[in-house]
């Protein structure tokens, strides 16, 4: 239940706008409803990826492919769980404090349960062809992997650096997109659009991963060594979502204490002096309104009160409707108190 609006920053207005919906802070779905969400637009993100690839040579680039579906999950399933669907996202939005680790295994299970499933279909699909007998032989295909057997044969340390540096630009511009300020349908193009760049990139040297789950279930069906070379479809996310996730907190947390300041002795007075100024001002100004209307002073005070409330609702609401990814898990945001 969630009879009030809650704005983004936590505070509850004191009632709904007409004709509007209140929108629901993402814990108010519960971490089931989050993590069956993670699941459901991982398996969407992972299915689709695995068609793109094989139909690459269609009308539609597998990494075009990959970057619409991505978007196409965040809009649909955004506003329950936050719009992760990858591990590595999910990892760099909780060490920028924007996820609760307690939530982190969680959705990691559910992505990895919905690459499983979206592989598992493929695989049950295959087998009803007549025509396909090596099914692991395709799932190869799909696998992520390095050296001279693979693609262009890029070795270990230039796949390595590759999916760091490529996994750190992505989770951080899911991070940026992701903030109050953007729409919700602005970030998910801007991380469509960047899976896709980043995957054109990436396809001749490792396959493109940037997903520990789908290297991981990709990997499971292909057996080989996709299986022993899938440590660094791991290694390598992890580490470039902690650089971009440490990094963004870093910088939020500056910002939060230049926003706060600490101000000079001189600073304090000026302040202290506009704020004497500004109170004197509203006094003068009371008074002359009782002296001009003695017999509406009460009347007056009710309407102004009537008039600054739709004021602050108008702003509540406003708040409200900045984004539904802001703020997921129970995380809050760096550097700020909880309400």
């Amino acid at each position: 239940m969630n009879p009030e609006p809650i704005s983004a920053g936590g505070a509850r207005a004191a009632e709904p706008a007409a004709h509007t919906a209140p929108r629901k802070r993402l814990h108010s779905y519960g971490l089931l409803g989050r993590s069956i969400a993670e699941g459901v637009g991982s398996f969407l993100l992972v299915f689709a990826t695995a068609v793109a690839i094989f139909s690459g040579t269609g009308g539609v680039s597998s990494p075009l492919g990959v970057g619409l579906a991505a978007a196409a999950a965040m809009v649909a399933f955004g506003y329950v769980s936050g719009g992760h669907f990858n591990p590595a996202i999910s990892l760099g939005s909780a060490a920028a404090g924007r996820t609760s680790w307690k939530a982190l295994p969680v959705y990691v299970v559910a992505q990895l349960i919905g690459a499983l499933l979206a592989y598992l279909i493929l695989w049950v699909l295959f087998q009803g062809h007549p025509e396909l007998t090596d099914t692991r032989q395709i799932f190869s295909v799909l696998a992520n992997g390095y050296g001279t057997d693979y693609q262009l044969g890029f070795p270990l340390a230039s796949a390595l650096l590759a999916e760091v540096v490529a996994t750190a630009l992505l989770v951080a511009v899911f991070l940026g997109a992701s903030a109050r300020r953007i729409p919700a349908v602005s970030a998910a193009f801007a991380v469509g659009v960047t899976y896709a760049v980043l995957l054109s990139i990436l396809a001749p040297i490792t396959g493109g991963s940037l997903n520990p789950a789908r290297s991981t279930a990709a990997a499971i069906f292909a057996g080989g060594d996709s299986l022993e070379q899938l440590w660094l479809f791991w290694a390598a996310p992890v580490l470039g979502a902690l650089i971009a996730g440490l990094i963004y907190r870093s910088v939020h947390l500056s910002e939060s204490d230049a926003q706060r300041g600490d101000d000079t002795d001189e600073d304090a007075d000026l302040l202290a002096d506009e704020a004497a100024d500004a109170n004197e001002l509203d006094n003068a100004d009371v008074e002359e309104a009782k002296a001009q209307h003695p017999s509406g002073t009460a009347t007056g005070t009710v309407a102004g009160a009537s008039a600054a409330a739709p004021t602050k609702m108008s702003r509540e609401n406003d708040d409200d409707a900045r984004g539904f990814f802001d703020g997921d898990d129970d995380g809050g945001r760096p550097g700020t108190g909880r309400r």
